[in-house]
């Protein structure tokens, strides 16, 4: 006997999330499971109730959800789709819910989010557009509404394919031919050439760097100008604490011209990982020599009888005195580097040492975050065998507001680049007592970007160094 109160005889309804022109979304209980599964749905109603079109609609329907289904197995930041099905003339997706907060509130709540954080989110959502970009898929709604920082690691998912949205405009030409009626995208994010419903692989970089934009400036789109000349997006002036080589990323993924920008996801995370890396790569050059106490010998004039003599015990000990020279010179860089490098690893009021979570770590100015700071500066640690500290700093985007106690967890993401190097990943603290805590933390890009020694790592081993 069906229950009128669930879906499908099967889907409670807890909340009402929010509606837009194809439909509603709904947080929802799955009964026929033990643990009562939160999920998410989305009902989708078709624009056109002719019955001809009805067929059609209900076709492309079930090979969109078929493809969302490949996607969210296929990835981790795309959510899950657990069912799809029709009821009384309207269409159905169950999806995965994800706990977290989109960038939109958490614009509203933080205002203008830090550069660190936009680039590890940019990377993390590259990685994502180069899976979609294999499978031949275009998201076309990249914004700031459509992703979400999961709760439970800080990773961006995207969510919102416009696909199964754009089947529910479908109808049939005067000459018979299935179409669709709508454009998907929102204004502002959309490119010139998804407008007229052209997309592009590069249209979802466009809407990307816009969204970076928005998060870097608090601004929408909309409410930037444009060069009247070129068409290009005058954002920068509301941005003035963004590094030239992360603006210059952007800049190319928002040009007008689709043959202007970054052709692929992994071309715009390759250029984002090569200025980052350029940016902070600093040469290193030792002290000069102290010549305080350095003693000059007179050279006396040889005499015209002993010339060739002289030109011989000239030659002699000119070689000896460059061998010395070599030698000491090898001692002296040497001996420079590790004193720099020890002087560099002193610790300060602004100087994180990684440990192993079974030690306590000194966090300068962890109580910050825990009344609403959501990045914590000028954080140092050791990468590696060179010895030399990497600076950075770690961004927790869900702080809490009312303090820490023993045994509360804060999830982040920490970028730290040194002269060999940019390293990124996550991080979770859990906090002790004041400015003390236990870390773990992985590094998501071993390898050229982070030269670090897979051997350096361990589940819950860490470097060390003082």
């Amino acid at each position: 006997m069906s229950n009128p109160n669930l879906l499908t005889n099967r889907y409670r309804i807890i909340q009402h999330l929010g509606s837009g022109g194809f439909g509603d979304t709904f947080l929802a209980e799955d009964t026929h499971l033990p643990s009562g599964r939160t999920c998410v749905i989305k009902k989708l109603r078709p624009m056109n109730n002719n019955l001809q079109v009805y067929q059609l609609v209900k076709e492309r329907f079930q090979r969109e959800a078929a493809i969302l289904e490949d996607l969210g197995n296929g990835h981790g930041q795309i959510p899950t789709l657990f069912a799809y099905f029709e009821e009384q003339e309207q269409f159905y997706l169950v999806q995965e819910y994800i706990q977290g907060d989109t960038l939109s509130n958490l614009l509203k709540k933080q205002g203008k989010l830090t550069e660190d954080f936009i680039k590890i989110i940019l990377l993390k959502l590259l990685e994502v557009l180069e899976y979609l970009q294999s499978k031949r898929i275009i998201h076309r709604d990249i914004k700031p509404d459509n992703i979400i920082i999961r709760q439970s690691d800080q990773l961006p998912i995207l969510i919102d394919f416009g696909a199964v949205r754009e089947a529910m405009g479908t109808v049939t030409s005067s000459g018979g031919s299935l179409t669709s009626s709508i454009v998907i995208g929102t204004p502002g994010f959309m490119p010139p050439e998804q407008s007229i419903g052209r997309p592009v692989f590069s249209s979802d970089l466009y809407a990307l760097g816009l969204t970076a934009i928005c998060l870097l400036t608090g601004r929408s789109p909309r409410e930037l100008e444009k060069n009247p000349l070129d068409g290009e997006i005058l954002w920068r002036k509301y941005a003035l604490h963004v590094s030239p080589t992360l603006a210059n990323v952007i800049d190319q993924s928002i040009k007008a011209q689709t043959n202007q920008r970054f052709a692929t996801a992994q071309l715009m995370r390759q250029a984002l990982q090569e200025q980052s890396m350029m940016a902070s790569t600093e040469p290193y050059f030792p002290p000069p020599q102290n010549q305080k106490n350095a003693v000059t010998q007179p050279i006396a004039s040889p005499q015209p009888d002993n010339q060739v003599f002289d030109l011989f015990k000239i030659t002699f000990f000119a070689v000896i005195i460059g061998i010395t020279s070599l030698v000491g010179w090898a001692f002296f860089f040497r001996d420079n580097a590790v004193k720099t490098s020890n002087n560099l690893q002193t610790s300060s009021p602004q100087n994180l040492v990684w440990r192993s979570e079974s030690n306590l770590t000194r966090i300068a100015n962890l109580n910050q975050i825990c009344f609403g700071t959501s990045t914590i500066g000028s954080v140092q640690t050791v990468f590696g065998y060179d010895k030399l500290p990497f600076s950075g700093a770690i961004t927790i985007p869900s702080t809490k507001t009312g303090g820490c106690t023993t045994g509360d967890t804060l999830q982040g993401i920490f970028e730290m680049s040194g002269n060999s190097g940019n390293c990124v990943g996550t991080i979770k603290i859990t906090w002790q007592d004041n400015d003390n805590a236990y870390v773990q933390w992985n590094i998501n890009n071993l390898g050229s970007a982070c030269p670090v020694s897979t051997r350096d790592w361990s589940t819950n081993t860490y470097p060390v160094e003082f």
